[in-house]
């Protein structure tokens, strides 16, 4: 039997679900409005606006606040996200940790499961996983699970490389370069699994949940293990032919010159050898510190290591013109900065940066504006737990 051809029946749920998702977006950016609010902002007619109300508050997704006054008619009521009207499951893998947590439709975080250990083998990660989801799944009551979104997996693409660059000679990761991960544990769990690199996904969460709600585009870095990056255009995220769009960390950068940088073989290096956190530990080691948690190397930067600041320059001498690659690439006019630990590296990062981007800025362009990021150290489980809702809910 032929296919059906697309008719109007059909385009006019689509453009339904979009209406439906774009109201939802403005209640996310404005926090509460009024009707009448939300029919100028979406430029829907009152009686669209209606209509969409009261499917969204029958699904749940919206509640009812206070009362405002609106000229000299009745008072206005405001209509705001239901917090508990859906709820995602992050999962972020990486090589040094598994960390699963839930989220609620505001993005709180109500339940998390941790392993900081190097990553095993994806049998042993699926049986692990598969019970954290559980766990975490027992906070919410029979009728909230029903409002489960789904499950968000973000993970570095490409696991088994480039070991050498980052010091890791476990031969488990090769595995994961052959896994379908994502399918495996869609088919473990019974649930819909929504898979990104844990840039992109970073990204999303930045998107709709942090300073996407003010701004549609930007390019998103955060400082980890490695670095990873996320393209936001238009009130989307760019992900490319292999979903790997904005991958900076694999971007050719000379040889780092600190006496700790690893020797190349070749004329060239990977930008994630100079501008990760695994490159700071690297260096702190070659100064005789012991670096074996994010909490040990929180203190050292806190506590204003010499080591720290040697690396905060190498990194932007090779974070800085790859960057402005790809701004002038992209042609966007903000790049947003979060990091997995904080104790002011944050803030010494975009200081250094904005005076590096600021000197190679070319002849009738401008620097961009840099923002730091909402998450920190949550930025990968909210990243992941983000991505049901933004498929669910955002309107792309």
């Amino acid at each position: 039997m032929d296919k059906p051809k697309p008719g109007r029946g059909q385009n006019s749920v689509q453009l339904r679900r979009y209406n439906e998702r774009l109201l939802l977006q403005t209640l996310r950016r404005l926090g509460e409005a009024s009707k009448a609010d939300l029919a100028r902002k979406t430029k829907l007619t009152n009686t669209a606006v209606g209509s969409i109300i009261n499917a969204l508050d029958e699904a749940r997704l919206i509640e009812y606040g206070g009362r405002r006054m609106e000229g000299r008619g009745q008072p206005s009521t405001l209509i705001r996200l239901n917090p508990k009207g859906a709820f995602g499951v992050g999962v972020r893998i990486d090589r040094e940790s598994i960390e699963t947590a839930l989220i609620d439709f505001d993005g709180a975080i109500l339940a998390r499961r941790q392993h900081n250990r190097a990553l095993p083998p994806p049998d042993e990660a699926l049986h692990l996983v598969c019970a954290d989801i559980e766990a975490v799944l027992a906070v919410l009551s029979p009728g909230e699970r029903k409002r489960l979104a789904g499950v968000g997996l973000a993970q570095p693409y490409n696991l088994g490389a480039w070991l050498t660059q980052l010091g890791l000679t476990d031969p488990a990761f090769q595995a994961w370069d052959k896994a379908e991960f994502a399918h495996d544990l869609s088919k473990a769990t019974g649930l819909a699994v929504f898979g990104e690199n844990d840039g992109n996904a970073a990204a999303i969460a930045e998107l709709f949940y942090g300073c996407g709600r003010e701004f549609d585009d930007f390019l998103y870095l955060f400082l980890g293990p490695v670095i990873g990056c996320g393209i936001a255009l238009e009130g989307d995220c760019l992900r490319g032919v292999s979903g790997n769009a904005g991958d900076i960390a694999v971007m050719p950068v000379l040889p780092g010159s600190l006496p700790s940088s690893p020797r190349s073989a070749g004329k060239w290096d990977l930008l994630l050898s100079r501008a990760s956190l695994n490159a700071l530990s690297r260096h702190l080691r070659h100064a005789g510190e012991s670096v074996e948690t994010h909490a040990a190397l929180a203190r050292l930067v806190g506590a204003g290591h010499p080591a720290v600041n040697e690396w905060l320059d190498d990194c932007i001498d090779a974070l800085a013109p790859a960057l402005q690659s790809a701004l002038c690439m992209l042609d966007v006019p903000r790049v947003i900065i979060d990091a997995d630990i904080d104790n002011g590296l944050i803030d010494a990062l975009m200081r250094k940066l904005a005076l590096a981007l600021a000197d190679i800025t070319p002849e009738a362009r401008h620097p961009p504006q840099l923002l730091r990021g909402s998450f920190g150290a949550d930025a990968g489980a909210i990243g992941a737990a983000s991505l049901p809702m933004f498929f669910s809910f955002s309107p792309r």
